[in-house]
């Protein structure tokens, strides 16, 4: 465990480093690509269309090199029910989609549309916009030298990951009740600990099928070294209270994730926690304050 936490994948085989080392986070040419992409979505009105993005041949490259070694990974190590939704999606594979080409897919199946982000969106921001269909995703794309990997979320991420979650009536109905329940609350302790349990669950949840663990979390979704790499870490029976108390990075692989037993248990679990979710509730869980790791 001590050689996975903390630590990111660096380099295209898969060697692990520290967070600022990845090329994402120290190529000057990547990041001024990064960050003028990202600057779009600087005073940009949630539910507007997003503006189109001209990408380069190495970026719809980057994007192929990962559909490819991805496409086969979801299929041996995610969720019966993730399987099925990434079908039915049909998400280009030669090409970088824009987000209109995505949003059209969404809001004919589940109502979502994307609205654009520069990168991690404050909590009340990200998760109140969930209850109204809007979901905040990035337009960069991941380093092509480490194509399998992000220290960030990026456009594969976020199409690939939450577009066939957002494609899919089951899992998008769970983001609406995310966003319900960020709507009944005030206080930043309460959305920080709404945060912790999206991410151990939407973001990185697993469900055990046939005695194994099956990623249907977006962030396991579109990375192809985390989405079977299950001996890396500590798989748990999901329990709210002590999700909520577990910190989380952005960067780097998560040491401890969460597991159900099928999408059916998600959804009440989830369904239940929601419905009775506000500032008192958040207070009753009785969780020490902590807050996510954005290296």
């Amino acid at each position: 465990m001590s050689t996975v936490c903390g630590r990111t994948p660096i380099s295209a085989d898969g060697r692990l480093g520290l967070p600022g080392e990845h090329p994402g986070r120290s190529d000057p040419a990547y990041l001024r690509r990064r960050d003028a992409l990202a600057a779009r979505a600087v005073g940009h009105s949630v539910g507007a269309p997003s503006p189109a993005v001209h990408y380069t041949d190495e970026e719809h490259r980057t994007w192929r090199v990962m559909q490819r070694a991805l496409g086969p990974a979801l299929r041996a190590h995610a969720c019966r029910a993730v399987v099925q939704a990434g079908e039915d999606a049909a998400i280009p594979a030669g090409h970088i989609p824009q987000h209109t080409e995505i949003s059209a897919l969404l809001a004919a199946r589940t109502g979502f549309t994307f609205t654009p982000a520069g990168g991690v969106v404050p909590n009340e921001r990200f998760l109140g916009a969930l209850a109204h269909g809007y979901f905040h995703a990035v337009q960069f794309v991941r380093h092509p030298a480490v194509p399998l990997y992000a220290p960030e979320p990026d456009v594969l991420h976020d199409v690939f990951g939450h577009g066939i979650h957002l494609s899919c009536p089951r899992f998008a109905r769970l983001y609406r009740l995310i966003g319900q329940a960020a709507g009944r609350t005030e206080t930043a302790e309460a959305l920080d600990i709404l945060s912790r349990v999206y991410w151990f669950t939407l973001e990185y949840g697993l469900i055990t099928e046939g005695g194994t663990p099956k990623a249907y979390g977006a962030a396991l979704l579109s990375s192809y070294g985390e989405i079977a790499a299950h001996e890396r870490r500590t798989v748990r029976a999901l329990d709210f209270r002590a999700a909520a108390a577990t910190p989380y990075r952005i960067s780097g692989y998560q040491p401890v994730l969460y597991s159900v037993r099928s999408l059916a248990q998600l959804e009440d679990m989830l369904g239940a926690f929601c419905a009775g979710f506000d500032d008192d509730a958040a207070s009753r869980l009785c969780v020490p304050a902590l807050s996510r790791d954005r290296a």
